[in-house]
């Protein structure tokens, strides 16, 4: 069964049956956004498997499963992320960064549609660092979950900028 009538109150429960919290508890707020981060980073996914962007899909897909691991650890699971973990993302970033001129600016989003799914995705991984962070008084999570969230972010603006690029799109600047 897809439902379980217990959140009809409200309530939802963490992992392992550690008790339950009001549905709109800043946790949730943390773990939902993290969740809608991981269901961004699918449409972009998709969006880069229809575009044969190979290395792009790759590295969305290790960085869906890495999410799956900062839900866990923020849920209460003995799970989190290791520091080889923010080491291949940083790897990554500087890869991308190599195959492309870097724009030294902010970049107005919508390049092609999957550097704007790519921006997208980066406003919401910066929104689910700040709400990760929030909350670490009561749930906290490890140095390299925070790192690894700081770095998320960067890696989306370079994979953003490398797709646009891969499309042969010129990039625009704010004009201010």
């Amino acid at each position: 069964m897809l439902y379980t009538r217990r959140g009809d109150d409200g309530t939802s429960g963490l992992f392992g049956g550690k008790g339950r919290l009001p549905k709109d508890c800043p946790l949730f707020e943390a773990l939902g956004t993290v969740d809608e981060l991981n269901s961004l980073l699918g449409v972009c996914f998709a969006k880069a498997e229809s575009n044969k962007n190979e290395e792009i899909v790759k590295l969305l897909r290790a960085s869906q499963e890495d999410l799956f691991i900062v839900q866990a650890e923020l849920a209460g699971a003995d799970k989190k992320l290791e520091q080889s973990h923010v080491d291949r993302l940083e790897g990554e970033i500087a890869k991308l960064e190599a195959r492309f001129e870097n724009p030294n600016s902010f970049i107005i989003a919508g390049g092609s549609e999957l550097s704007a799914l790519l921006d997208y995705a980066r406003s919401v991984s910066r929104r689910a660092e700040r709400q990760v962070l929030a909350v670490q008084s009561d749930h906290p999570t490890s140095s390299e979950t925070h790192k690894y969230l700081n770095r998320l972010s960067s890696f989306l603006y370079a994979a953003a900028r490398f797709a646009a690029a891969s499309a042969g799109v010129e990039e625009q600047k704010p004009s201010y």
